[in-house]
């Protein structure tokens, strides 16, 4: 927690959360846009859902919860609708690219 600004007013906060929460949505925008790249690397559906790369993430970000000291429960559950969904588009993306 040492790179969070000390906030001097309840609105300093609020902007600063703010903040954090565009650059939040820019970072899931970007993963986004790489779990559809990858798509073109697989061949099958089973491929694409790929339950153990999802097993290490999930490990990896509750791990990296607790050195933060944040709930790693939370965290799963975060990571844990955000790969569902991409994993959802990454099928679509590879069933439309095997359509031609």
């Amino acid at each position: 927690m040492s790179n969070v600004k000390k906030c001097n007013s309840l609105q300093e906060v609020r902007d600063e959360i703010d903040l954090l929460d565009a650059k939040l949505v820019e970072l899931i925008s970007q993963r986004s846009h790489l779990i559809r790249q990858a798509a073109a690397f697989k061949n099958s559906v089973d491929e694409v859902k790929a339950s153990d790369r999802i097993d290490d993430i999930m490990q990896r970000v509750r791990k990296l919860a607790i050195e933060k000291g944040i709930n790693p429960n939370m965290i799963s559950d975060l990571f844990s609708v955000m790969i569902n969904e991409m994993v959802e588009t990454e099928i679509s993306e590879f069933r439309n690219a095997n359509n031609f």
